[in-house]
């Protein structure tokens, strides 16, 4: 079992930055991805970031390129979201997401292991 616990998030204003945070805990292996998605009000869940556990990998969705960098800590078993420019549409409910893998994938439903969620509200 695995165990993520999202914390970071909050109010903010258009522009402004923010950096959330994940601690990983429980069985984990050499080989893994965490990954950040996000899913607003009446929308599905959607793809923002992953690295691999290494950290020698990222990907990210196009929404969020040159704004958004993902990082990881092996020491603490922290994984960072830092998102800077944030924009009103970047509003939503963040999930820190964990899958035993080397693929960065995009895909929630290959991701089984999920935290509660931070919520992220800009203000225009």
């Amino acid at each position: 079992q695995v165990q993520l616990v999202e914390s970071g998030g909050g109010l903010v204003q258009a522009e402004d930055s923010l950096r959330l945070s994940c601690a990983v805990s429980g069985r984990t292996f050499s080989s893994y991805v965490l990954a950040w998605f996000r899913q607003a009000p009446g929308k599905e869940r959607e793809f923002v970031a992953a690295i691999s556990w290494g950290g020698s990998r990222t990907n990210y969705a196009d929404s969020v390129k040159g704004r958004f960098t993902i990082s990881r800590d092996g020491a603490k078993n922290m994984v960072y979201l830092q998102m800077n420019s944030l924009k009103p549409e970047d509003t939503a409910l963040y999930y820190c997401a964990f899958r035993l893998s080397s693929v960065l994938t995009v895909t929630p439903q290959l991701y089984p292991y999920w935290g509660q969620g931070t919520q992220v509200t800009v203000s225009s």
